[in-house]
C-alpha cells in the first residue's frame, strides 16, 4: 500500500439524528436535489413567456418524484438483483435496506411525466423538456451521497488521486463517485441550462440528457467496479454501460428528429 493515497474514513452514514429519526446522506441528497429543482422550475415558471404556473410545478415534480423512487427501485431489483427477487419476492419493497438504480428511475420518470402530460393536455416533450435541465443537481447530490457512504467505488488503479477504501479492500481506486458528481452532476447541469436558455427547438434539451448522461455514464463505467454478482458482460462492458447504450442513441436520434421532424415534437414551438 502507497502511504501517498488517501484512505478513506468511513463516514457516518447518519446525517441527522433526532431522536429516533436518523437521516441518512443518501436520503439528505435526495431532498437537495428536489429542493432545487423546487426552487429552479419555480423561477423558470414565473417568467413571462412560461407556460407553467406554480400549481403545475408542484405538480410534476411530485409525479416525477414518486417515478424515481418507484422505477428507481425496480430497476434494481430487477437489473441488478433479480436472483435475490426470485429467492425472496418481499425483497422488492424493502427499499431501507438500499437499493436504485438510475436507469429504472428514469424509466419510472419517463412514465410519470407521459401521464401528467397527458392529465394535463400537455405535449410529452414540453413537460420533459422543462424537467431536464432540474435533474443533474439532484444526480451530482447523489454522487456525493455514495462517496459519503463509501459505496460504489471505482476499479483498482494507481494514479495519484486514488483513494483507499477499506470496505473494498487496502489497494488505491478510483473515486468513481466523484468522477460521476463533476460528469453528471456539474457539466450536465451546464450543458443542459446552456441549451435552454438558446431556446432550441422542442425536444432538443431532452436528447441532449439521455445523450449527454448515457455518454457520461458509459465513461466511467470504465474505471468503476462492476457489480460483483454481474461482472461484465464479453469480458468488457458492465450492466451500466449496457443501459446507457440506447440512452445514447436514443438521445441523438431525438436531436436529429427535433431538427429535422420538429412536427413529432409538438408542432416545431421552441423550448419554454
Amino acid at each position: 500500500m502507497s502511504e501517498s493515497h488517501w484512505v478513506f474514513p468511513g463516514f457516518d452514514p447518519i446525517a441527522i439524528q433526532i431522536g429516533p429519526l436518523a437521516v441518512h446522506w443518501y436520503g439528505l441528497m435526495y431532498l437537495l436535489g428536489f429542493i432545487f429543482a423546487w426552487l429552479m422550475a419555480n423561477r423558470r415558471a414565473a417568467q413571462p413567456d412560461s407556460n407553467w404556473t406554480r400549481d403545475q410545478v408542484s405538480d410534476v415534480l411530485f409525479y416525477g418524484f414518486l417515478g424515481v423512487i418507484v422505477g428507481g427501485r425496480l430497476g434494481y431489483v430487477f437489473f441488478y438483483q433479480f436472483d435475490a427477487f426470485l429467492d425472496d419476492p418481499v425483497y422488492l419493497i424493502k427499499i431501507w435496506t438500499g437499493g436504485m438504480s438510475f436507469h429504472g428511475g428514469l424509466i419510472g420518470v419517463i412514465t410519470a411525466l407521459w401521464l401528467y402530460a397527458r392529465k394535463q393536455g400537455k405535449t410529452f416533450f414540453a413537460v420533459s423538456d422543462f424537467i431536464a435541465p432540474l435533474i443533474p443537481f439532484g444526480l451530482g447530490a447523489g454522487r456525493i451521497g455514495n462517496f459519503i457512504n463509501g459505496e460504489l467505488w471505482g476499479r483498482v488503479t494507481d494514479v495519484p488521486w486514488g483513494i483507499i477504501f477499506p470496505a473494498a479492500g487496502m489497494l488505491p481506486r478510483h473515486p468513481s463517485q466523484l468522477y460521476q458528481f463533476a460528469l453528471e452532476g456539474v457539466a450536465l447541469l451546464i450543458i443542459l441550462n446552456l441549451a435552454w436558455r438558446a431556446r432550441p427547438p422542442r425536444g432538443v434539451v431532452s436528447g441532449l440528457f439521455l445523450l449527454c448522461y448515457g455518454l457520461f455514464r458509459f465513461m466511467v463505467e470504465f474505471v468503476r467496479e462492476p457489480d460483483a454478482q454481474l461482472g461484465l458482460y464479453l469480458d468488457l462492458f458492465s450492466m451500466g454501460q449496457l443501459l446507457s447504450m440506447p440512452m445514447m442513441l436514443a438521445g441523438a436520434l431525438m436531436i436529429w428528429a427535433a431538427y429535422a421532424r420538429p412536427q413529432l415534437f409538438g408542432n416545431g414551438e421552441k423550448t419554454a
